[in-house]
């Protein structure tokens, strides 16, 4: 439920997104602005002006159309609208309106005109190719309901007949219907004009309040709603999630809520190219990427522990940093794609360096693929009790470029995962028993119903025994061998513990010895060894006794070779004591049994 609400959150996020393109783009082609233009402008603006050879000394700079509109823009920026009126050709019926025009008309152009300042020229006698008339240039055109209004500049002389640029009378004289038309209307009555005057990167302090008071607010209304739901309905989720819908998931939705804010009313030109350059909601997409990738990481991390394969987290890490990079990589060069720079030759340095980045790691990923192999085929586990080559130890770490084995004598051995990968392996822990096949060299000298009492008697505890395996199991008569008579036991112990092995495989060679030892006989001596004397004679009593109960297992018909009955061995099955008894161990099973039980 919580995965699908954020997977649901990220897709409208896109889809608004998707939606908005489309007339943002339209927009844009309109305008022609973007936050590189946005920048270079403020920037010429805020700077000192252009000294420009040839262009008549003037108080307010205005020896050139460019220096001259410019001076008009930090006038209007400084809120000096009493010099900013210096830069208009007002009618003579105009003139004591003049710093309210000058102000309207700064208004009107933040709202609908960016200006591209270095199309006006600095020459001190205009243009002479722009195709206007002589005197006169073109700060540009806004398209208006009804007509096209053409804003120019002109060259029209001072007081003391020296000629400088101002905007023209022409202009000057359709400033009240642009304002009409462009303004702000009835706000402006209703607010300071300081809200309108004051710029914070050429943006209007009424838009940040916009943003800040109106979008923000509802945005942190709604995540809040969205987290109630989450805590009413799964009481469950991970702190991850939550964090999720109050980090990134807010910043996306108030990033929404104010372009949708800019779509639905009249924004200004320099707004609008900051909102084209989506640099709020590229970095809310990113981030929420970014928090997205987390939480996959952490269910699939979750998943891997459920499957006990906990060690694949190490393999996980570096994935979700690849995926976090290259997100953080998209981002910048969409952001900067958005700003209006040109990123064309960045992806084809990026390309060259990622062929040679591949070239020079090739050995670092073919281990990064044997590491992937080992997590996938998964031939050995963290822990596991392996052999491989002619070593054998415990793997402790399988990491991206190397598989750590602890070997027997306790030092490390850090074996390259593109060649462990392909090694040999044999995976010791993964046992679900262990083969048990001693082989019992017999004297030579030992009789055959010897022989017959020892098969009989080591079968009985074999199936007897508690922690042997009923089948396959068997204990045979198999040779004759140069110094001794052999018989080969096959049997499996239930067991999956190296070390438990250890014990129940002594056990059982220490109860064999007392088979032998019952039957009268020995096991065999090397036959290497050389005795001057003859070997201890073997005990009569035994011998006639191991005779005699083979004699009464005949007349029994109870001497099971070559093979014990169903019946027989279900009857034998866990009639031993294991531990013996005398052991620790078998005093606490004893205790336990004599313990009441409440």
């Amino acid at each position: 439920m919580a995965e699908k609400l954020s997977g649901a959150v990220l897709l409208f996020a896109l889809v608004s997104v998707l939606g908005w393109t489309d007339s943002a783009v339209a927009e844009t082609v309109q305008s022609e602005a973007t936050v590189k233009k946005a920048l270079q402008g403020r920037a010429k603006v805020a700077g000192p002006s252009a000294e420009v050879v040839g262009a008549p000394e003037d108080e307010f700079s205005r020896g050139t159309p460019r220096t001259s509109f410019i001076g008009f823009l930090q006038a209007t920026r400084d809120r000096d609208f009493e010099r900013a009126a210096q830069y208009l050709d007002l009618p003579s019926e105009m003139r004591s309106n003049g710093p309210a025009l000058a102000r309207h008309l700064r208004m009107v152009l933040g709202r609908e005109l960016f200006p591209d300042l270095d199309a006006l020229s600095l020459n001190p006698e205009g243009d002479p190719n722009d195709g206007l008339a002589e005197g006169r240039d073109r700060i540009g055109r806004i398209t208006g309901e009804t007509k096209i209004y053409d804003l120019l500049l002109d060259r029209v002389p001072r007081e003391d007949g020296v000629y400088v640029w101002k905007v023209a009378s022409a202009t000057v004289a359709q400033i009240p219907k642009l304002h009409a038309e462009f303004g702000y209307g009835r706000l402006e009555t209703i607010l300071p004009p300081w809200f309108f005057d004051y710029r914070i990167i050429g943006i209007e302090i009424l838009w940040w309040v916009a943003f800040v008071i109106v979008a923000f607010p509802l945005a942190m209304l709604l995540v809040t709603g969205v987290l109630w739901l989450l805590r009413r309905f799964r009481p469950d989720a991970s702190p991850e999630l939550e964090q999720f819908f109050t980090g990134p998931a807010r910043l996306l939705l108030w990033v929404l809520l104010a372009r949708f804010l800019m779509q639905t009313s009249h924004m200004p030109v320099v707004l609008k190219a900051f909102g084209e350059g989506k640099t709020l909601l590229v970095a809310a997409m990113a981030w929420m990427v970014l928090r997205a990738l987390d939480l996959a990481a952490q269910r699939t991390a979750d998943r891997l522990q459920a499957a006990g394969l906990s060690g694949a987290k190490v393999f996980l890490r570096p994935i979700i940093r690849l995926a976090k990079l290259a997100t953080l990589v998209g981002a910048l060069l969409l952001w900067l794609e958005n700003l209006g720079y040109e990123v064309t030759t960045l992806l084809a340095g990026l390309s060259i360096s990622g062929v040679a980045l591949a070239l020079a790691s090739q050995k670092t990923l073919e281990n990064v693929f044997g590491a992937l192999t080992l997590y996938t085929a998964q031939p050995v586990r963290v822990g596991d009790f392996c052999r491989f080559g002619d070593q054998i130890g415990t793997v402790e770490e399988i990491g991206l470029r190397a598989t750590l084995i602890r070997t027997l004598d306790r030092s490390v051995i850090s074996v390259p995962n593109a060649q462990f990968a392909y090694m040999h392996l044999d995976n010791l822990s993964r046992r679900d028993r262990f083969w048990y096949h001693p082989r019992l060299k017999l004297r030579p000298e030992t009789t055959p119903d010897q022989i017959r009492f020892v098969l009989v008697e080591v079968r009985k505890m074999l199936y007897a025994h508690p922690k042997v395996l009923a089948e396959p199991l068997w204990v045979r008569f198999t040779e004759f061998g140069d110094a001794s008579l052999n018989l080969d036991v096959f049997a499996y112990i239930g067991v999956t513990e190296y070390d438990e092995s250890l014990d129940v495989a002594e056990d059982l060679n220490l109860r064999i010895m007392d088979i032998v030892a019952e039957a009268g006989t020995e096991l065999a001596l090397p036959s290497q060894i050389q005795y001057e004397l003859p070997g201890s004679p073997m005990d009569e009593g035994r011998i006639r006794n191991a005779e005699a109960r083979v004699k009464e297992w005949r007349a029994q018909q109870s001497l099971y070779l070559p093979n014990f009955p169903a019946d027989k061995i279900a009857e034998l099955k866990n009639t031993l004591q294991y531990p013996q008894a005398g052991s620790p161990e078998m005093s606490k099973q004893r205790s336990r049994i004599s313990q009441p039980q409440h």
